[in-house]
């Protein structure tokens, strides 16, 4: 025991406590760093960003649409905006097929100034010649990947469009997808006449509530040519798909014929109202009264709201939602409930990569997969997005967002003489750095010679104590058996970063003990501790921290391994 304590000891501790601080630090001061008040930025880029339509403040008197005619609030806000027009006499003709020079002409109007995304060849399609009235929106068209020609480098400007052909050409245009296509089943009688080519970009146009069926909005009709009226209803809900203009107001009937019920017919009910009417989130809406947020949320506002569905809150760990709705949990269920909320109606096309300050004053993290046409909010997946009300928007999720500053683990701790949930004694509890463990790992040597300070099998655990104390006994096994045993202050979580589209939060400890090895001559000798607790999930948790003991030797290890939460 003599040498417990020689010279190198000290330079020892300084090299822990320097690399526990940098484990530590590195945590604490980047998270307020990151947070912002407004919308994430994205790198400059040169893509034209669309320009918003605004609503009509004058009606365009066309003949033969007459106001209660069903497609007539999109025919008059297009033509209004100047996006489709009449003809000389004044008519619309709204049941006369569209041609797809015609429908091109339209895309350029709607949409001509979006990025290009690949180059018509010199000399262009065999069958439009250079002086023809349409060659331009065709080009156009074409290279912003609206529509494309057909084998033999032909366009077939004249032929008559069909419905199912329109979908594809918007579908790709937007860059949707759908992830999946067996609910056309649900939605249309004669899916079975969707052609193969054309299921996952119908699909796609289902989900994003562009398609307009009338009279039966059952019935999609693929192979019918495609009419101006229903032209003008696609084109309207592909604007309002990009955020570039608003809905039609839910008191219209042409709200009815709008596949989906949820592209412009809940204008009218504030997002409270809107949650309510719905089956999928009726816990939502009765923890938002439960927090008293629900008054909140009805006022104008504007207001983004991440809502998770029944599903995402039934998956929390068991009995949940019944603590969260105890009235020593209210204020971590606002916190939770404030963190699915931003301030502003954010809608898709506005949305980038980066983070979004929620009202919780914690930021989200938003990565956007322009490829799969997907959106995650931290772990969560936006399973249905830009659903309007009148005070904001609506993005439903799959998961429940937890606040860094949160472990929901704590909640299902039951109170006992006097409650161990807080500020009790309790072996085995939950601290404020999440749930106890027990696991395996390794450890590896940085320095010394001795078990510490050499690569060994290990076994590891955690033991909560109170809320800010943990004990973490390990046992080392290498030539000798050492023990650790050190008593640690467990942090707050605090957000770590992201890998791909997951967003982590890691838990700091650091503490001292003893270090016992086992053999013809124990040795016990002090014992200093830092590292990082990761929570994956609700059942295990990641663990990484340097060890250094100071016994016969000075050794140093770094200790990496996986716990089972209990």
């Amino acid at each position: 025991m003599s040498s417990v304590f020689r010279g190198s000891s000290l330079r020892v501790a300084l090299l822990v406590l320097g690399m526990t601080t940098a484990i530590v630090s590195p945590i604490v001061i980047s998270a307020p760093a990151l947070s912002q008040d407004t919308v994430p930025s994205t790198t400059p880029s040169t893509t034209p960003t669309p320009s918003a339509i605004p609503s009509p403040t004058s009606t365009v008197n066309l003949s033969d649409v007459t106001s209660d005619y069903w497609a007539s609030p999109f025919i008059q806000a297009l033509a209004s905006n100047n996006v489709i027009s009449g003809f000389p006499d004044g008519s619309f003709r709204p049941n006369q097929s569209v041609t797809r020079a015609e429908f091109a002409a339209l895309i350029q109007k709607a949409f001509g100034n979006q990025n290009r995304v690949r180059q018509l060849s010199a000399g262009g399609f065999s069958d439009v010649p250079a002086g023809y009235w349409a060659a331009s929106a065709i080009q156009n068209a074409y290279e912003i990947g609206f529509l494309s020609g057909y084998p033999g480098n032909i366009f077939r400007p004249n032929q008559q469009i069909p419905k199912v052909e329109a979908l594809v050409a918007i579908s790709n245009g937007l860059g949707l997808s759908a992830s999946d296509t067996s609910t056309l089943n649900n939605y249309y009688t004669d899916a079975s006449a969707i052609p193969n080519y054309a299921v996952n970009s119908v699909a796609a146009a289902t989900q994003a509530n562009l398609v307009v069926n009338y009279p039966d909005i059952k019935q999609l009709n693929p192979q019918q040519a495609l009419t101006r009226a229903e032209a003008a209803a696609l084109l309207y809900q592909a604007l309002v798909r990009q955020g570039r203009i608003q809905p039609i107001a839910s008191n219209l009937p042409a709200t009815q014929y709008i596949v989906g019920g949820t592209g412009g017919t809940q204008t009218g009910k504030d997002i409270v109202s809107l949650a309510a009417s719905s089956s999928s989130f009726t816990t939502l809406t009765s923890l938002l009264k439960t927090a008293g947020l629900a008054d909140t949320l009805q006022q104008p506002g504007p207001y983004t709201v991440f809502a998770p569905t029944d599903q995402a809150f039934a998956a929390l760990p068991a009995a949940t939602l019944e603590q969260l709705q105890q009235p020593q949990n209210r204020e971590a269920l606002v916190k939770i409930l404030s963190y699915h909320v931003v301030p502003g109606a954010v809608t898709s096309s506005q949305l980038s990569n980066g983070e979004l300050k929620t009202i919780e004053d914690r930021p989200v993290n938003i990565q956007i997969d322009r490829t799969n046409n997907q959106v995650a909010v931290n772990n969560a997946t936006v399973i249905q997005a830009d659903v309007p009300a009148s005070n904001g928007v609506i993005y439903a999720i799959n998961q429940v967002l937890i606040p860094p500053d949160i472990n929901i683990s704590q909640l299902n701790q039951p109170s006992q003489g006097g409650g161990t949930s807080n500020g009790g004694t309790s072996v085995g509890r939950a601290t404020r750095g999440g749930r106890s463990y027990i696991g395996v790992g390794g450890n590896i040597g940085l320095t010394g010679g001795d078990t510490v300070g050499e690569g060994n099998f290990a076994v590891i655990s955690k033991l909560g104590l109170t809320n800010y104390l943990s004990v973490r006994p390990s046992v080392l096994f290498g030539d000798d058996t050492v023990f650790l045993v050190p008593l640690t202050l467990d942090f707050t979580p605090r957000t770590g970063g992201s890998v791909g589209q997951r967003t982590f939060t890691i838990s700091p400890y650091v503490g001292a003990g003893v270090a016992i090895e086992a053999n013809n001559d124990t040795d016990i000798g002090l014992l200093l501790t830092g590292g990082v607790d990761l929570p994956l999930g609700s059942r295990f948790t990641l663990t990484g921290g340097v060890n250094a003991a100071f016994m016969d030797s000075t050794d140093v290890g770094l200790l990496l391994g996986i716990g089972y939460n209990f």
